[in-house]
């Protein structure tokens, strides 16, 4: 295990999606989201129906992302987290881009995005086959 938030974010920035941890109401929440990294920090992309960002932003957030499932053969296998304060966030059109297109309608709803910003201040690296990066 590795306690290195630079390299959490670093791996985090190979993974499109992940989930962020939260709580509502005192009970955990798992919120699923895509994201990019930039200048360090963890840029989520979310949709407003949900409402999964009104519990996220303006609270500590654990953001995590894996490849467990996708590494290929020879590939590490590695599990990522950062945990910081979280922002509702403006993205720049480059940043926007980044993100790619938004998805089509989840649950029957039009996908109407919300962006968060995860600024870290921790982050832990766990690889699955105990070899260091």
């Amino acid at each position: 295990m590795s306690c290195d938030p630079q390299l959490a974010v670093g791996l985090l920035g190979r993974a499109p999606h992940g989930r962020a941890a939260t709580t509502l109401r005192a009970l955990p929440l798992l919120a699923p989201a895509r994201h990019i990294v930039a200048d360090g920090r963890v840029l989520l992309r979310m949709p407003r129906s949900w409402g999964h960002h009104l519990a996220c932003a303006g609270g500590v957030v654990a953001y995590g992302a894996d490849n467990l499932a996708a590494a290929g053969p020879g590939e590490r296998r590695w599990s990522a987290q950062v945990v910081g304060h979280c922002t509702a966030y403006e993205p720049t059109a480059a940043e926007l881009e980044r993100f790619g297109p938004v998805p089509r309608p989840v649950d029957g709803v039009p996908y109407e995005p919300v962006y968060l910003c995860v600024e870290p201040r921790f982050g832990t690296v766990h690889l699955a086959d105990g070899d260091p990066l």
